[in-house]
């Protein structure tokens, strides 16, 4: 795969612009819950997981009440699993309650497929029976393989096929300032 440089990328949104997308989405889910109690956030790993954490900390702000979080690895349930190439890397799944019978809103930062958040829906059933999922997602840049639509979304994109949408947050190893970029595809930003 090639490298392509940050200044390379179309630059989509910036930090201030992600931080205005999560502040909107956790507006728009503390209306849409007369309580949020009883209201947990489960956050796909890796992204999913670091937004999730923003996520949880804007719906406190608006509703003076602290969410449960955790976090879930779809490495397991993807359709893909045996063909995306050399050994999957697990990650940890991590929700330290019972699932049965909570509103769950599923974290995630790119839905394009769909198949990343039917593989993630698979891995929460296995957990538990949820009294309701919606689903949460920074950008949603359409071409879905499957009938899966986003609750809450922070933008949406018009991405072509041959154009890849890069999420990075300053929570990862390596992601330096907040950003989210459409570069072509495959090539994949090395950072």
């Amino acid at each position: 795969m090639g490298k392509i440089r940050t200044e390379d990328g179309r630059k989509i949104m910036d930090k201030t612009q992600i931080r205005g997308a999560v502040r909107k989405m956790a507006g728009q889910i503390v209306s849409d819950f007369s309580s949020v109690e009883g209201l947990v956030i489960i956050g796909i790993r890796t992204r999913g997981a670091d937004l999730t954490n923003r996520l949880v900390e804007e719906i406190e702000a608006l509703s003076g009440h602290r969410v449960q979080i955790g976090f879930i690895d779809t490495t397991f349930y993807r359709d893909d699993v045996l063909t995306s190439g050399p050994k999957p890397v697990m990650k940890r799944t991590d929700i330290p309650f019972n699932l049965s019978g909570k509103r769950v809103i599923l974290m995630d930062d790119v839905l394009y497929t769909g198949r990343t958040i039917r593989a993630a829906l698979d891995a929460l059933m296995d957990l538990g029976r949820p009294a309701c999922v919606k689903l949460a997602v920074l950008i949603d840049r359409g071409h879905r393989e499957l009938p899966i639509q986003p609750d809450y979304v922070g933008k949406v994109l018009d991405t072509s096929e041959s154009e890849s949408v890069q999420v990075r947050l300053e929570e990862e190893k390596e992601g330096g300032p907040d950003r989210v970029l459409i570069l072509p595809y495959p090539e994949r930003v090395t950072w």
